[in-house]
């Protein structure tokens, strides 16, 4: 039937095109009319595939040459041109092959006074013209200037006649020659002009669609340099901005809303950035002076694609990645392969046997205390960690009194109290915390410092002065919380500090700082010993006080409509009416004199303290300002992360801040993320929160470049703007902003201090070791971590040096502070009292890496470190004095191979910009292959499929986790990563990076909600959890590992459905 269908439309065609006989003719094109007139477009895809557009073409220009034109064949002709030309790609070049362009331009002028027979000539000019080669020829022959005598001024008359003119012109005009021949006469100037007219006198939008078909024709005129540079002359963006103005309060007019916003974007004069170079305000000596590399240039075009709709993309197109990574995929078999070689002469393997104390120790007084811990307990009262592993609150926790432990591998003995570790969560309430000992406080920090002597022999000015920021001149509110017996007394420096000696003990006695897991005593003893490029003098309060998380999940921000427009028009208003433009610099890195803080109705604005960000900013107006990220140290790129503190507001004012210089093309800002914001006064009241803030959120393309000049032979960057509005909650407050929950070095460092402090040395075999020294001189922490041996037993002693290996590092690039939350949870859970951790640790050893770039992470980078490299992209080949971290891991990781114990699982925690939820990258070849489309002897390349198993489990067991989001595909681009190296080279299969979103979760139980601190550490937990199930799945195990496993995992799955249950109930409310 197919067939007889397919000779059927063949035949009418044929006839069509050797007919001469009118009726013929005519029967023909009513049959075909009525069959494209039904139906989908798949009938005209038919036809055209079956040479119809051809058959078409031929009649039209046969009918055409006829004298006189016979207007009964040639209209139904040039509909169904019309109609095909619209679904075929090829029509332009089927137009030209059948030399009728010049025919439809002449029937074209011939019936200029016909507008019937003129607006069909036009419908398919304008399908003509869609082909930029088809259309430069109509351009050439004169097809702009005939369709220019169309279009009129605004008239009721002849509507449909000039509609398809401008529609006709808008296509010509994609034509960078047809732009080009545009300006050249003077066309520009009458666009504005006639749509000027027909803005002003449509007071019913009855004819949008005109007025649209002249902003796309600016819209394409103005793709070229030239165009742009005439659009401003003529005043269009004065005359664009001002027509739009009454249009933006009715939600029916975005067809002009729209095109306007582009055109006024695009148009925006493009300007640098406000810095004399856009390279780093910190830069770092390399050694043997090698210079940092250059990063790649961008070529500078034409701004013609900006793909800024208003409307969004949804959830499943947010990752533009996924479209590109098939071009990226690696397919050289032989590169896919693992290969286990060195980068190194074999013998330097040797000075890691050291980093492995676990496989050489001597437990022969594994039953003794040493009077040190005997000491211990009886000054000591440890931190009660919880049968289950969610995290507990501050209510609900015992604080200790710390003691700072040294960092040399030290035997601990039995935990004196560990009849506390099986305490119940509800058990402990706020009686029975305990308050601070100061004098036990005092000697541990000289104990501390004590410790860290090594410090000061390397470099005698390595400890210095800290103190926390200083407080508002009006610090009444701060008075009267913390020192209300006293407030008269207490008088503001002309610094702005409060005279006193001890502010910070003062407060730690007024608010006890209950953080678990923190000690602001801790934090303030490692910040001193930090190494960084400016030579921090400050400490951030969120960092010394501590963060906990609030009680509830926030959701992801709904877009409010219409917010992006808006904001690119407030922009434009700068330019248009810059009567209320301040223009004044309160911040600058660079030039700090240039800088005019403490100005009235002007808020103040600091950076320089750990981890903190902020390069300059300016008040734009009252309540506005521009803020520049500093690039990484020793680069000129890689602005992302941000973090400073802000203080002198006004409350309840609605505060817009604009970072003008992010670099990504797209971000979760788009889509219901927002920073988060820690407030101070909050904190002294209880509420020590990183809250997530912001409304009115976007991130668009704006109008700065990097001049060669700013970017040291680097030019035509394009920069993109991440605007918010901020209600702060209190006036005269001290807040601090951050891209996401800051995690800094030496918040790190003190959270392990305190884990060693606390956790039950009977069961927990804890080693902390230095890895290496950074190029800046602080020390990258290895830890090692596992269960103790059960007995002196060789039995169990031979248990204990056979335990697989797992290997996981964090925080390779300094911007991804979600991955020290992760790292966080699952650093706790490991040392934890928690039944499933103690089996988890009889199962493994854990090699740990919790920082991989601390001097990245100190100086406020996103991606770099101080030798400005991306350090997850030198794996291949690292530099023992460029890039010390990963060389000594990857050194580390080439030992354990040495002598036949590679990790079993090799982990590094990343954090992701572009996708929501928490998922693996793992590693295959037949994936691989497959994706690229290249066959595969399945009997020849064999590959074990178990890299799969871990990202189920977690699928199952973690709320956060997707395994829909995981892939395990091998990029080119990414073959110098921590992921694919060790699967190469060290033979690891299951080597992964997890990604944890910035933003939240789009499926699961946390799906609609930005991710919190809590849940990243739970998801630490849960890794921990999946690698016990893998265990038990992958390994054999003994009978009584696993009952005792059985017997946990159902409590835990229980315990899992009753939280999901509960959550799911409250959601409801």
């Amino acid at each position: 039937m197919a067939e007889q269908e397919a000779s059927g439309l063949q035949v009418l065609l044929s006839t069509l095109q050797t007919s001469c006989d009118k009726d013929v003719i005519l029967n023909i094109l009513s049959v075909l009319t009525d069959l494209l007139s039904l139906g989908t477009g798949r009938r005209i895809h038919y036809v055209i595939s079956k040479g119809g557009s051809e058959a078409l073409l031929q009649a039209f220009t046969a009918a055409a040459r006829i004298e006189p034109p016979d207007h009964s064949t040639l209209l139904p002709l040039l509909r169904l041109l019309a109609r095909v030309g619209q679904r075929d790609r090829k029509f332009g070049l089927k137009v030209q092959k059948a030399e009728a362009t010049d025919i439809i331009l002449s029937l074209a002028r011939r019936n200029l006074g016909q507008h019937l027979h003129l607006t069909h000539c036009l419908w398919v000019l304008r399908v003509c013209a869609s082909n930029v080669t088809t259309g430069t020829t109509l351009g050439i022959n004169g097809a702009v200037e005939l369709l220019f005598k169309v279009i009129t001024p605004y008239s009721k008359r002849n509507v449909r006649t000039v509609r398809a003119a401008i529609e006709a012109l808008a296509a010509l005009l994609k034509s960078k020659s047809n732009s080009q021949r545009a300006v050249n006469r003077g066309y520009l100037g009458g666009l504005l002009r006639l749509y000027q007219d027909w803005h002003h006198n449509d007071v019913s939008n009855n004819y949008i669609h005109i007025r649209r078909g002249l902003l796309l024709c600016l819209k394409h005129i103005t793709n070229i340099q030239l165009g742009r540079e005439t659009f401003l002359v003529s005043r269009g963006m004065e005359i664009l901005f001002t027509s739009v103005q009454n249009c933006l309060s009715c939600k029916n007019l975005d067809p002009i809303i729209t095109p306007v916003t582009q055109i006024l974007r695009k148009c925006y004069p493009k300007e640098p950035l406000p810095v004399a170079t856009v390279r780093s305000s910190y830069s770092f000596p390399l050694p043997g002076n090698v210079k940092a590399e250059p990063p790649c240039e961008v070529s500078e075009g034409d701004y013609e694609s900006d793909g800024e709709e208003e409307a969004e993309k949804d959830l499943e197109n947010e990752d533009v990645e996924s479209k590109e990574e098939d071009y990226d995929l690696e397919t050289d078999v032989n590169k896919l392969r693992s290969r286990p070689v060195l980068d190194r002469p074999e013998e330097e393997l040797g000075q890691y046997e050291a980093m492995c104390p676990e496989l050489s120790h001597n437990f022969q007084e594994l039953e003794s205390d040493s009077e040190e811990e005997k000491s211990l307990e009886d000054r000591t009262e440890r931190l009660p960690f919880m049968p289950s592993h969610f995290i507990p609150s501050a209510t609900s926790v015992k604080h200790p009194n710390y003691r700072w432990r040294n960092q040399s591998v030290t035997e601990m003995g039995p935990d004196p109290g560990e009849k506390d570790f099986k305490v119940s969560l509800q058990s402990w309430t706020k009686k029975e915390k305990c308050r601070w000992d100061q004098t036990d406080e005092k000697r541990d920090i000289a104990e501390a410092a004590q410790d860290a002597d090594y410090y000061e022999e390397e470099d005698p000015a390595r400890s210095h002065v800290l103190a926390l920021r200083p407080l508002p001149k009006d610090a009444a509110w701060y008075k009267k919380m913390v020192y209300p017996e006293c407030e008269a007394s207490i008088n503001p420096s002309p610094g702005g500090r409060l005279e006193s000696s001890g502010i910070e003990t003062r407060l730690l006695e007024k608010h006890q700082g209950d953080i678990p897991f923190h000690s602001p005593h801790f934090y303030i003893a490692r910040a001193k010993r930090v190494k960084s490029i400016p030579d921090y003098k400050d400490l951030s309060f969120p960092d010394f006080w501590g963060h906990q998380p609030p009680p509830y999940s926030k959701p992801m921000l709904e877009r409010k409509y219409g917010v992006q427009r808006d904001k690119v028009l407030d922009d434009v208003r700068r330019l248009i009416q810059p009567g209320d433009v301040i223009g004044r610099i309160v911040f600058d890195l660079d030039k700090p004199s240039h800088s005019s803080p403490g100005a009235p109705d002007c808020l103040t604005f600091f950076s320089k303290f750990e981890s903190g960000n902020l390069r300059k900013a300016i008040q734009v107006r009252e309540f506005e300002y521009d803020l520049i990220m500093n690039a990484d140290v020793n680069s000129n790129q890689h602005h992302q992360w941000f973090y400073f503190e802000v203080r002198d507001m006004k409350s309840a004012v609605p505060y817009r801040f604009n970072i003008i210089n992010c670099e990504k093309f797209n971000s979760q800002f788009n889509y219901g993320m927002q920073l988060v914001m820690y407030s101070v006064k909050e904190a002294l009241q209880g509420r020590p929160h990183w809250l997530r803030a912001g409304h009115d959120i976007c991130y668009y393309k704006n109008h700065y470049r990097c001049s060669a000049a700013a970017g040291e032979g680097v030019r035509g960057k394009f920069y993109y703007t991440l605007t918010f509005s901020i209600k702060f909650p209190h006036k005269d407050d001290v807040c601090y902003l951050a891209y996401h929950y800051p995690y800094t070095y030496s918040t790190m460092m003190s959270h392990l201090d305190v884990l060693e402090q606390n956790r039950n040395p009977k069961k927990v075999y804890w080693r902390q070791q230095t890895l290496c020294q950074t190029l800046g001189g602080n020390l990258c922490p290895l830890l090692t971590i596992t269960s103790m041996p059960e007995s002196k037993k060789r039995d169990d002693l031979e248990q204990f040096y056979n335990r697989p290996y797992v290997f996981l590092m964090a925080r390779v690039h300094p911007g991804e502070s979600n991955a020290s939350w992760v790292m966080k949870g699952t650093l706790e859970f490991l040392v934890s009292s928690d039944p499933i951790a103690d089996l988890l640790r009889k199962c493994f050893i854990f090699k740990i890496v919790p920082m991989l770039n601390p001097d990245g992470v100190i100086n406020g980078n996103h991606r770099c470190s101080l030798s400005g490299d991306d350090l997850n992209r030198r794996w291949l080949t690292p530099s023992s004095q460029l890039h010390p971290t990963i060389y000594h891991t990857k050194g580390l990781l080439y030992y354990l191979r040495s002598i036949g114990r590679a990790p079993l699982v090799f982990c590094d925690y990343h954090g992701h910009s572009q996708k929501k939820n928490v998922f693996l990258y793992g590693c295959s070849i037949k994936e691989t292959l497959w994706q690229a489309g290249c066959m595969v002897d399945t009997a020849v390349l064999t590959e074990d499929v178990g890299y799969r198993t871990l990202p189920k489990i977690l699928d199952k067991v973690a709320p956060a986790f997707v395994m829909n989001s995981c892939s395990f595909l091998v990029e080119k681009s990414r073959a110098s990563t921590a992921r694919v190296v060790v699967w190469k080279e060290i033979g690891v299969l299951r080597s992964y990076t997890m990604e944890s979103t910035y933003c939240g979760c789009s499926h699961g139980l946390y799906k609609g909600l930005q991710l919190g601190t809590q849940e990243l550490e739970e998801m630490g937990s849960k890794f921990c959890l999946g690698l016990l199930i893998l265990h038990l799945k992958s390994l054999p195990c003994s009978e009584k590992v696993m009952a005792q496993a059985t017997l946990l995992l159902d409590l835990e799955e229980e315990i899992t459905d009753r939280a999901q249950r509960y959550f799911q109930i409250v959601s409801l409310f």
